[in-house]
């Protein structure tokens, strides 16, 4: 009889400690949580872009004749504008979120633009720019597939100056100017592979004030010497492929 009524104890002991024990065991045992990439924006990129742009330029007149005029007499401003595509050849290096760039661009252009001379109406100027070219920094800060970037360097502009009359024509040579200066812009670009990237980006080119000699004819004599000023402004899409860099897996 007792050991009969100490197997009942020990049974009852059992029973009220088992639920205690099953409530501290886990249900199930949970799966390895999965790496996930993160971009790595290290490597040399290279891609094309295309857009537009708008230069602004004002003309002055600083010798006439061969004499130089001392104030200048202004002739007026315009904006050439039209489109424009190239490409870009560069190299990030990324630590942490920060990103630092180098880059060379190179862009053919079509802006074109005119207005009448505020001197010798109805004789038009106009300006066209055919190319130019940036050197540039980066800095950027990267939120894995996004990556935000402020460029400054330099910058070239090939540029074409005449003058027409309307109906009449071209009334005098042309004269060719490289015009260097410096550039500043930002931009965002978004991986949407693991090598391949699009994005956006504004620049802005500051090319200063220079002068030039544009040749006399019979219907504008005598010769003049004008000093231009002129900045530029773009737009541009840009699309890129890029060599090296990992992809970085993070838990």
């Amino acid at each position: 009889m007792k050991i009969w009524a100490v197997a009942a104890i020990s049974l009852f002991a059992f029973g009220a400690l088992a639920p205690a024990v099953a409530a501290d065991l886990p249900l199930y045992s949970k799966a390895p949580v999965a790496p996930v990439p993160a971009l790595e924006w290290t490597g040399v990129y290279g891609g094309l872009n295309g857009g537009g742009g708008l230069g602004h330029a004002c003309w002055s007149v600083v010798g006439l004749g061969g004499v130089a005029i001392d104030p200048a007499v202004g002739e007026g401003c315009h904006n050439a504008s039209g489109g424009t595509v190239g490409a870009q050849l560069g190299y990030r290096w990324q630590k942490a979120h920060w990103v630092l760039g180098v880059e060379g661009q190179g862009n053919w252009a079509d802006f074109k633009g005119n207005n009448v001379s505020l001197v010798l109406a109805p004789l038009n100027n106009r300006t066209r720019i055919d190319s130019f070219g940036l050197f540039t920094g980066q800095l950027g800060y990267t939120v894995n597939s996004l990556l935000f970037y402020g460029k400054a360097g330099a910058a070239v502009a090939h540029d074409k100056y005449d003058e027409f009359i309307p109906g009449v024509g071209v009334v005098s040579n042309t004269l060719s100017q490289t015009r260097w200066g410096y550039s500043a812009g930002f931009g965002v670009e978004y991986a949407f592979a693991e090598n391949w990237s699009v994005g956006g980006e504004y620049d802005h080119l500051f090319l200063g004030h220079h002068g030039g000699d544009l040749a006399s004819s019979i219907l504008v004599p005598p010769g003049r010497t004008e000093r231009i000023g002129q900045d530029v402004d773009i737009g541009l899409i840009r699309v890129n492929y890029r060599w090296g860099g990992p992809v970085v897996a993070k838990y």
